[in-house]
């Protein structure tokens, strides 16, 4: 590619996700990478303007234009758009599972066990990520890829794979429920919808770049490479193209992925729409332009899904220049509480919406983030919890929800099939309205504890998670180190935004001077403002704990490798007077660097341009490892 370079010589070493086809499509889309940029540019233009003038974030203007449309905001609020019917394929979304498809580290025969897993699990879809829960270690984005192509493609080193793994799901099934959950596992790897989740349009490729230096879309790359790599085949197969697209944060971003998505299907000779896309509302900003996102992808749009972490993360961020706005304990925040019940309602209701044809769209609910691993009681107690928080969101009206593990699968499902509807398509509920109360009840705050408890919860999963991130799982079973070797409380699977949470709510009580609501042994009194002292000692202490944890809970090789740098990452985000709004970066700017003092210097680095007129750093500082294989 005459116009970008890809890192190293893995042109060749992974010549079977880099086909020569793959290559011409990344060039025919690059100049999309142009306004990407400016539209990333405007969003932090726009966050920054927001804090200057501490003004929160309204409603559009019902006369203003969509940008890169023909429609205007009312007409999208009003239905008047073409929106896209539900293939058949996604009509029936009772669970979903979500996870990535390859394994740091791992020979392609290890990694691709996670493929075999998803699709033998019983989830009527799989969305395999490519970015919250994929580690971006080393090549780990390009392993994805090879083995869903593999999977996909059904070559013999995943059929091999897969009969082994479905024998090892059986024995755990008949020791967990007593009876297997897989009868025919040929038969089985067909039965789950294959999505795809690309990175977000904030992120810049590890792997591929411009030819003057400068970081090219990571959701370009991800989505070409998962489309024109598979998309003949899983249309021979019947099956349809789904996307999962992430953090988007206005209608105009949308819009664009709708004309890079629309460019893509030209460049491989199918119909426009004939990618469908899911749309995750991760973002409090899309909570004010739900009709308009959803007019902006009208031909290809599926459904919103309702997540957690990253939607209190971007509350957090866009109220960051409020003193008043203070959330309380993570574990407070659920989808019934404050803000959290406003906008999972306001998601229902949008798509619900019916287009001019009477179309609907659905809604996939949250993460349920429980594993079935643990002592009786525990898990239990916590498969209780799993289904009573199914129950709750088929209640509301979604069509399906998230699970984070497998295993899950079968203990969640059940809740649906009770109910035999395939969708909750087109239930009744009131219009959405755009009054100020409307846009109040987004920032809703509701009494809740706020702890030394619950900060050190905070740092002490900030911190694990940080650490793993930097040993390539980006995706992790984690718990505050308080209950290490308690198998009463469960290990949660957690994300990237679970760990950009937790680093997001500390920095809000330091800078804030957020009031605890309770005594603590480590001498706070209910009242006491949480300070950069207090913040310091338990700091100490967190990481203290998980330096004498065990090799279960911290692996040994991390003690002096990534942990240390895990702690320098947490501090500088959660001290610096300007909050990032992406830990992602620091995470990103830092991974494959041992060297903490180089780290600290990377982590200065980015603080420095951010403070200094909201640059983020994005593209790989270690690009440069081996010579750029340019084609």
């Amino acid at each position: 590619m005459s116009d970008l370079s890809i890192r190293g010589n893995l042109a060749l070493e992974y010549g079977d996700v880099y086909t020569n086809e793959v290559l011409d499509a990344l060039r025919t889309l690059a100049h999309f990478d142009a306004d990407r940029r400016a539209i990333m540019a405007a969003r932090i233009a726009r966050r920054a303007d927001r804090a200057r003038r501490q003004q929160p974030i309204a409603f559009l203007d019902p006369a203003a234009r969509i940008p890169r449309t023909n429609l205007t905001v009312q007409q999208a609020r009003d239905g008047q758009f073409d929106g896209s019917e539900i293939p058949h394929d996604l009509q029936r979304q009772w669970i979903q599972g979500t996870g990535p498809a390859s394994r740091p580290g791992a020979p392609v025969e290890q990694s691709i066990r996670n493929v075999a897993y998803a699709l033998l699990s019983g989830a009527d879809g799989w969305m395999f990520d490519g970015e919250d829960a994929l580690g971006q270690l080393s090549t780990m984005s390009l392993d994805n890829q090879r083995n869903l192509k593999l999977a996909i493609h059904k070559d013999p080193i995943f059929l091999t794979t897969a009969e082994r793994v479905a024998a090892e799901m059986n024995a755990w099934a008949q020791s967990f429920f007593g009876h297997p959950i897989v009868d025919n596992w040929k038969t089985q790897l067909g039965f789950a919808t294959k999505i795809f989740r690309p990175r977000g349009l904030h992120l810049d490729d590890r792997q591929v770049r411009h030819a003057d230096g400068s970081g090219f879309s990571a959701s370009i790359a991800d989505a070409t490479l998962y489309v024109v790599n598979n998309q003949a085949q899983l249309r021979r197969d019947g099956a349809s193209l789904v996307l999962y697209l992430p953090k988007i944060q206005t209608a105009e971003e949308a819009a664009l992925w709708h004309d890079i998505l629309a460019a893509l299907e030209a460049h491989v000779r199918i119909p426009v729409g004939s990618i469908k896309a899911y749309v995750l509302v991760e973002q409090i900003e899309a909570c004010f332009q739900l009709m308009e996102i959803r007019a902006a992808l009208a031909p290809r749009f599926a459904g919103f899904n309702t997540g957690r972490w990253d939607y209190i993360n971007s509350v957090a961020d866009a109220r960051a220049w409020d003193p008043a706005f203070v959330n309380p304990n993570i574990d407070a925040i659920t989808m019934t509480y404050g803000y959290m019940r406003t906008y999972e309602d306001r998601v229902r209701r949008a798509v619900n919406t019916p287009d001019r044809h009477g179309r609907f769209a659905l809604w996939q609910g949250g993460m349920e983030p429980n594993i079935p691993v643990g002592s009786e009681k525990g898990v239990t107690e916590g498969m209780k919890r799993a289904v009573a928080g199914a129950e709750r969101e088929r209640r509301e009206g979604a069509s399906g929800k998230w699970v984070a593990h497998w295993k899950m699968v079968h203990i969640v499902r059940p809740v649906w099939e009770r109910a035999g509807e395939a969708n909750q398509l087109g239930r009744r509920f009131p219009p959405l309205g755009y009054a100020n109360a409307d846009a109040e009840a987004l920032v809703l705050l509701e009494p809740a504890p706020r702890t030394v408890r619950g900060a050190r919860d905070l740092l002490s999963v900030a911190l694990q998670y940080a650490n793993a991130f930097g040993h390539g799982m980006q995706a992790a079973a984690l718990k505050p180190a308080d209950f290490f070797g308690n198998d009463d409380v469960l290990y949660l699977m957690e994300d990237m935004a679970t760990g950009e949470i937790r680093m997001s709510i500390l920095w809000e009580w330091l800078h804030k001077r957020a009031s605890l609501t309770a005594d603590d042994p480590c001498g706070v009194k209910a009242g006491d403002p949480f300070t950069r002292e207090l913040f310091l000692k338990l700091l100490d202490e967190e990481y203290a704990k998980l330096q004498r944890a065990n090799h279960r809970d911290v692996h040994d090789d991390s003690k002096q490798t990534t942990l240390p740098i895990a702690r320098a990452l947490v501090d500088a985000y959660v001290q610096d007077e300007a909050k990032m709004p992406w830990a992602i970066d620091l995470l990103n700017i830092t991974l494959g660097d041992h060297d903490l003092a180089d780290a600290e210097r990377r982590i200065q680095a980015f603080a420095s341009a951010f403070r200094r007129d909201g640059t983020r750093l994005t593209g790989n500082l270690d690009f440069e490892a081996g010579a750029a294989a340019r084609s």
